[in-house]
This record gives C-alpha cells, sequence and structure tokens, in this order.
C-alpha cells in the first residue's frame, strides 16, 4: 500500500480524484493526516464510507509506531523505527532496515532529531552512523512518521505538551536527500499542513552544496553546518565530502543568503583535544566565519567508534569559546545529551541494520 502521508496538497486532491472523490477532498485529506493525524483511514469520518473503501484499495495512512525505545538518566530518549526495504529509494531493497530518533527535554522546549536516511554515505570518521554503509534513502512518510509518532507519545494525560523544536540531525545527510527533505518541510511549514514556523526547525549538513543550494531558496528553516576543523586539508582528512564540496565554497554560498533576521546559521564544531581546538584553529575560525551572523556550537566528543581522536578537556573548551566570543563570533558549549544509551551527536547508529549483530 502506498502511504498517503507525505503528499502535498496538490498530490492528495489527485488522489481524491482518482478514487471517485470531489476534488475538495484532498482538503479533507492533509486536514485528516496533518493536523488530526489519523492512524488509519477508517478515522477519516467525514469521507463516504464508499470513498474510504476506495482509498484503502490502493492506499494507507502510512503511520507505524516505534519498536522500541531507550531511557537516558537524564531523560532523553532514543526510539528504534522499522522501515519496510520496499519504500526506500534504492532499487531492488525488500529487507527491513531500523533507523533512529532523538527525543531531549528541557526545560523551556522539546526536541526531537530525526533520521533523514537508512544509514550515511559521507564517512566521517568520527560517527558512528558511518559504519553502517548506506541502505536507503527515507521517503517524506518515513520522515514525518518519526515527529507524528512521538509527538503523539509526548500528547498522554500526564505530558504537559509535545514538541517544541525538529532538528534533522540524526541518520543521514540531509542535502543528500534533500527531495524528500524539502517534501517533509513543506507539509511541516504549510498553512494546509502542520503550519509550523519554519524557525521550529533546523535542517544540518556537512555541505553538499547542491542540495545546500535548493534547501537556502526553497525553505526557510534554520541551517547547521558541520564545521569540526577550518584548515581544508585536515578537514578533509575527517570528513571526505571536503574534497568535493570545499568549506570555502560553502561558506560563499552561505553568504550569498540573508541571516541577519529571524533566520539562523550555526556551525557544529566536534572538539578534540591537540587536534581542533588550538588557537591556531580559533584564529582560523574566525577568519572565515568573518561578517557572517551565525553561532558555534561546540560539542564534547564521545568515543564510540575505532578512532584515535580525544576529547578536549573543559578547561579547553571554555577557553575556546571565549575566545571566538571575545572576537565577535558568538559561541556556546552544547550540554551533552543521551551518552549512556548511544544518543549523542555522532553516536546514532541502529544495530539492527547490521546482518551480523542485528537481530
Amino acid at each position: 500500500m502506498e502511504p498517503l502521508l507525505g503528499k502535498n496538497i496538490d498530490e492528495l486532491q489527485a488522489i481524491a480524484l482518482q478514487v471517485g472523490l470531489p476534488k475538495f477532498a484532498g482538503k479533507q485529506l492533509a486536514q485528516w493526516l496533518y493536523v488530526q493525524r489519523v492512524t488509519t483511514i477508517d478515522q477519516m469520518t467525514n469521507i463516504s464510507l464508499q470513498g474510504r473503501e476506495a482509498l484503502k484499495g490502493s492506499y494507507c495512512v502510512g503511520r507505524h509506531a516505534p519498536v522500541r525505545v531507550a531511557e537516558s538518566v537524564d531523560g532523553t530518549k532514543k526510539y528504534l523505527f522499522e522501515v519496510n526495504g520496499e519504500r526506500l529509494a534504492v532499487s531492488g531493497e525488500r529487507v527491513t532496515r531500523y533507523i533512529e530518533s532523538v527525543y531531549i527535554p528541557e526545560e523551556d522546549r522539546a526536541t526531537l532529531c530525526v533520521s533523514t536516511q537508512v544509514g550515511c554515505k559521507m564517512g566521517c570518521r568520527f560517527c558512528m552512523t558511518g559504519t553502517l554503509g548506506f541502505h536507503g534513502q527515507l521517503p517524506a512518510s518515513e520522515i514525518l512518521n518519526q515527529i507524528f509518532e512521538i509527538d503523539a507519545l509526548l500528547h498522554t494525560p500526564s505530558a504537559e505538551g509535545g514538541l517544541t523544536n525538529v532538528v534533522y540531525m540524526g541518520e543521514g545527510e540531509p542535502m543528500d536527500n534533500i527531495d524528500e527533505v524539502l517534501r517533509s518541510l513543506s507539509i511541516l511549514t504549510a498553512p494546509y499542513g502542520c503550519a509550523w514556523s519554519p524557525k521550529r526547525i533546523t535542517v544540518s549538513s556537512v555541505g553538499i552544496i547542491p542540495g545546500l543550494q535548493r534547501f537556502l531558496t526553497e525553505s526557510d528553516c534554520h541551517l547547521a553546518i558541520s564545521l569540526h576543523n577550518p584548515f581544508a586539508s585536515e578537514r578533509a582528512n575527517i570528513m571526505p565530502a571536503q574534497k568535493m564540496y570545499s568549506l570555502e565554497d560553502v561558506l560563499a554560498l552561505i553568504k550569498q543568503h540573508d541571516f541577519s533576521h529571524q533566520r539562523r546559521v550555526s556551525f557544529e564544531y566536534i572538539c578534540w583535544g591537540g587536534v581542533n581546538d588550538s588557537p591556531r584553529h580559533a584564529k582560523e575560525m574566525i577568519r572565515l566565519l568573518r561578517g557572517l551572523n551565525c553561532r558555534v556550537n561546540l560539542i564534547r566528543f564521545h568515543a564510540g567508534v575505532d578512532n584515535d581522536f580525544p576529547a578536549s578537556d573543559e578547561h579547553r573548551m571554555e577557553w575556546f569559546r571565549d575566545y571566538l566570543s571575545e572576537h565577535g563570533i558568538t559561541a556556546t558549549i552544547r550540554r551533552s545529551r543521551g551518552e549512556d544509551i548511544l544518543a549523542a551527536c555522532g553516536m546514532l547508529v541502529a544495530k539492527e541494520n547490521d546482518p551480523i549483530n542485528g537481530k
């Protein structure tokens, strides 16, 4: 069955006509999917029984609950979702795969980190997700399902509210799946969809320029760039994408767009002791980012893969933060969350995807 979740208003109107319903039923479908957030077609009660039966002949809503949840001592939760291989944009895939999403509760917000691919192609040396290899592009239905299912779990009698923010920083590179990412963002922010403010959403990238160009022109959501080293040769050694899409070119593209108002651009920077936390690196960061209204998020390293990167100590990170701030670059140290359940930055890896170590 083809999921209705992830269809835009034009597609839903075309589906309505296809099954013998009037065109305006497409708006009703959107209301049920994105506002009422039903999980079955039978719940669409203002659509005729005959129309619902016709829809069920070819379509399903496309919602499915997580199969597992792990909770950290700090309240962070990691959710495991099954993904049917037939829904992945990889020819010949038929096996069940898995993705992970992370819920991060804080005093004034509830953030969900979602995945956009099964595994990842980027091969960053410090990231556990890269050890999975690449198994497919998530369609918009699977991206939205993570958000809707976890938001629904938060809206229980004992909960005060649902998600306030979503970050596309889970498994995969969003700009490498730009069609489906933009489709999901459009539905989240469209009046016929969830009508969220784009300021509630941040999309991360290592700097895949073709996708980044489309994101910057077709979406108003916030942007986060994984920087991690300001020197080209050193960055290329840990982030192979640098060899094709240089940081200088990525920054040149970003500087063509306006980030002086509500839209934000930030740079993610994992700190490794003696590797990228020296005065030399700090000075180069200032040179690169000079004139750009941005924020740098310094991130503690969580060892989880076979590499030789030592974590920076707290004093060095504080020095790096203060040095950037003193020279006009707003910098913060991101609070570490969910390390004990492998939910921290760079640690997402669904072992069930491994045919040897999985189920």
